[in-house]
């Protein structure tokens, strides 16, 4: 093989490898035209609210209400007759009104709120909650946290 025909070779392999190391460079972030990847923040605790639901959640006996509604019947007892006619309505009284006190109770009506959430990473959460906030609606965009969720924007 004679000088010339080599040195031929040897440039044109020099070309090649020179033009396929240009090819197979990595993309720097200041090329022209590209811009970096945006961060991705994923929130776990996050969705978007698809159903909200009210319920009429109805009173339950706790006793609370006997005793107060007996406390206030004997007071007021206490205020008719005397002697043993004020004893008898002062007992009358306490019974009463812990009967009344009791009655009460269970006829109070409160609501809650069942909010169905689509979480951002597909799952389905189902709350329930004594409040939500006024502008809590269908299509809103919240944080479960603690059990509740709570308005995002």
């Amino acid at each position: 093989m004679s000088t010339h025909n080599l040195r031929s070779r040897i440039l044109l392999a020099a070309v090649l490898a020179a033009t396929l190391g240009a090819c197979a460079s990595s993309p720097s972030s200041s090329s022209y035209g590209s811009s970096p990847a945006p961060a991705v923040n994923r929130c776990y605790e996050c969705g978007t609210v698809e159903r909200i639901e009210v319920l009429e959640v109805t009173g339950q006996s706790s006793g609370g209400g006997a005793v107060l509604g007996g406390i206030v019947g004997g007071v007021l007892g206490n205020q008719v007759g005397k002697g043993d006619g004020k004893k008898a309505a002062t007992v009358a009284g306490v019974v009463g009104g812990a009967v009344a006190g009791n009655a009460i109770e269970k006829r109070t009506v409160k609501h809650d709120y069942r909010i169905t959430v689509r979480m951002d990473d597909g799952r389905r959460v189902t709350v329930t909650q004594p409040t939500i906030s006024s502008n809590l609606r269908e299509g809103s965009v919240v944080r479960i946290d603690n059990g509740r969720a709570v308005l995002m924007r």
